[in-house]
């Protein structure tokens, strides 16, 4: 039995119905007639393969990747990258309408970058595996705990992805491969960092091994023996620190290779410079910057004239941004305060004093308490940067029904190409 396939869900999969039941069909895209055999089966819904492609969508591509559908870290190579952006930008506005009950007074157009070689923070897998000939490197294959067998990748930029092979054979030569589970990948804009997890002490052979490596590949390495606190540069030492720069406000932010920043640099300046536009911050106004991370629109926000305060659950990442303002001469309109924003109550907001404007940029579980607690005498304006549009549009459903905003306008940026990741930035007004 075929069926046709009508959009997409938050995973990439074709969405049909059947005999009243929904079909998450892997492999199909929107428009597509296809027949699936199902490997899950609930009562009301079900996750198939592709069986057969009876009638193929225009959208539908050749992936260019050779290990796309055995590797994990793309699910949408089969789709026009246009296409893609269009998709995600449909997930947005059903999740608006759908779970939130509101519907944007503008569709701001999506924001762009580059499509491929575009990560620059990544966590590969490392693993020996004696039946496949030696180490492999690289992501977990698509729903499993194997690592893909991949000698190549195609949203690494071109000088990371050539790595893997040498990585591979690097690994192989140490005295102890089953010891060093994971390669974290750091890129800035003046050095490109390889974090090694280490289980186990390296031998002065393995250091001389790791020392040459860098030298042949223009990379520094460092180590990481317990928790992210643990990690230290190795080689070479004289390296330059690694940071990302933000042009458009003369900003420069250091940052450690385990902590949180953007994994596309090029999406996240664009999404900055949005964030701003929709923000508007004046000399004389105070902005809040909830979940605010190293700084990453804190100190754009500073940088504009307004005093701004930045809250972190992270002590870690609140010291860093303290420093990073201190670093870019924003310590007079920037501070960083430790706070805990999803046990957040209106007391604790009262206690922070009023603000003009707030910016909020939560992880997936969005701010859901932070939006709650909003009371008294509120901001004018919100910006919302979420990772996360069913979260997103729970928490704009709060702001518009329950505290009187209205939902401007709202629009995606394509932070994570050929993935179903949907990034998004909303703007609320009273």
């Amino acid at each position: 039995m075929s069926v046709l396939i009508e959009s997409l869900d938050h995973e990439g999969r074709g969405v049909a119905h059947d005999a009243g039941k929904a079909i998450f069909v892997d492999g199909a895209l929107p428009g597509e007639r296809v027949t699936y055999k199902i490997y899950r089966n609930k009562p009301s819904f079900a996750f198939a393969h592709l069986d057969q492609l009876l009638r193929e969508s225009f959208t539908r591509v050749t992936p260019r990747c050779r290990h796309y559908g055995v590797c994990g870290g793309c699910s949408l190579q089969h789709m026009d990258e246009a296409a893609q952006v269009a998709a995600k930008q449909r997930i947005l506005e059903d999740n608006l309408w759908h779970i939130g009950r509101v519907k944007p007074d503008q569709l701001l157009s999506p924001i762009h970058g580059p499509t491929w070689g575009y990560r620059y923070r990544a966590r590969m897998s490392v693993r020996l595996v004696v039946k496949k000939g030696g180490v492999l490197v690289g992501f977990h294959e698509r729903k499993s705990s194997f690592i893909a067998d991949m000698h190549h990748c195609e949203i690494l930029p071109p000088r990371i992805a050539r790595l893997i092979d040498p990585l591979r054979a690097l690994i192989g030569r140490l005295s102890q491969p089953d010891r060093l589970p994971q390669i974290e990948i750091a890129l800035g804009d003046d050095v490109d960092v390889l974090v090694l997890r280490v289980l186990e002490t390296l031998t002065p052979a393995d250091e001389d091994q790791l020392r040459a490596f860098a030298d042949a590949y223009a990379i520094q390495w460092w180590l990481q023996t317990k928790g992210p606190d643990t990690v230290v540069p190795f080689y070479p030492l004289n390296s330059p620190a690694l940071c990302y720069r933000l042009p458009e406000f003369d900003i420069e932010m250091p940052f450690k290779p385990t902590e949180f920043t953007q994994v596309n640099p090029f999406v996240n300046r664009i999404l900055v410079r949005r964030a701003m536009a929709l923000l508007d911050p004046q000399p004389g106004e105070r902005i809040g910057d909830l979940f605010c991370g190293l700084g990453n629109f804190t100190l754009p926000i500073a940088r504009r004239g307004a005093a701004a305060v930045g809250f972190e659950g992270s002590p870690a990442l609140v010291a860093r941004a303290t420093a990073n303002s201190a670093h870019n001469g924003l310590s007079q309109r920037a501070e960083f305060k430790v706070q805990n924003l999803f046990e957040v109550s209106e007391q604790d907001i009262a206690a922070w004093g009023h603000f003009d404007k707030l910016l909020i940029d939560p992880p997936r579980d969005g701010a859901a308490e932070v939006v709650k607690a909003l009371s008294g005498e509120l901001p004018t304006r919100i910006v919302y940067i979420s990772c996360n549009p069913a979260t997103l549009a729970r928490d704009a459903n709060m702001l518009v029904h329950v505290k009187g905003y209205r939902l401007a306008s709202a629009g995606i940026a394509n932070m994570f190409p050929h993935t179903a990741h949907v990034e998004s930035i909303a703007l609320f007004e009273r």
